[in-house]
């Protein structure tokens, strides 16, 4: 059964999205503090953590600085409607996705499984995939950069391959964002963006001091062939 660690202050909201859950299969395990939640999801194994923003004794940041350093259990933010500043901060540390709450359960049901989709490893067999210094391991969600594993957070793993796959071309933000995210591309929606930026930090250097991704301005991002 896929255990979700559903972490929020808002005692009757958290019992509802709880219940909700539970229905459609999850087994729900419930924090209402940043303590608490930090101390569950490096205790416990989990397939999917839900963390509000905003929390007593420790923050949602913090609660995901904490919890990055350490683990990489997808995790998806649930930020107040129109708090960019939330979202981005989020992203930069290592969120997978967020979503802006009030959502309904149906919606967040829709979120957490096109994460989890993302997040499974590949059917054994599937080929390495090499691409300059950089290797991709499909089937064990892995990749290598001069043959030194990157710790790379689900979603950051899914945006490099989708670049691999169409490496020496441009992919538009809007084709990343329905593949890695699972949902159309929003107005003002700098989730890509920041993930790329992620990426670029965690990647090495090519021999010319560029950086492996490249921006194309008017068409979206590129993994240069070579």
């Amino acid at each position: 059964m896929t255990r979700v660690l559903l972490v929020d202050d808002d005692l009757d909201l958290c019992a509802m999205q709880a219940e909700y859950l539970t229905i459609e299969g999850y087994e729900v395990v419930q924090a209402h503090d940043g303590e608490s939640a930090v101390h569950h999801a490096l205790s416990e194994s989990f397939d999917i953590m839900l963390l509000d923003v905003m929390l007593p004794k420790l923050n949602g940041a913090e609660v995901l600085r904490r919890v990055r350093g350490n683990s990489q259990v997808p995790i998806l933010m649930l930020t107040a409607k129109g708090d960019d500043i939330d979202r981005i901060l989020g992203l930069e540390l290592g969120a997978d996705d967020y979503v802006a709450k009030p959502c309904t359960p149906r919606e967040l049901v829709a979120r957490i499984r096109a994460i989890l989709r993302r997040s499974q490893p590949q059917q054994q067999g599937l080929a390495d995939h090499q691409i300059g210094a950089l290797r991709l391991a499909p089937s064990r969600r892995l990749a290598y950069w001069d043959e030194q594993v990157l710790d790379l957070t689900s979603t950051e793993f899914n945006l490099l391959e989708v670049l691999a796959r169409h490496a020496g071309r441009a992919v538009s933000k809007e084709e990343l964002s329905s593949q890695v995210l699972g949902r159309s591309l929003t107005r003002y929606d700098r989730s890509i963006d920041v993930h790329i930026s992620n990426l670029r930090q965690k990647l090495g250097m090519l021999s010319d001091g560029r950086s492996p991704i490249q921006t194309i301005r008017g068409l979206g991002y590129q993994l240069l062939a070579a």
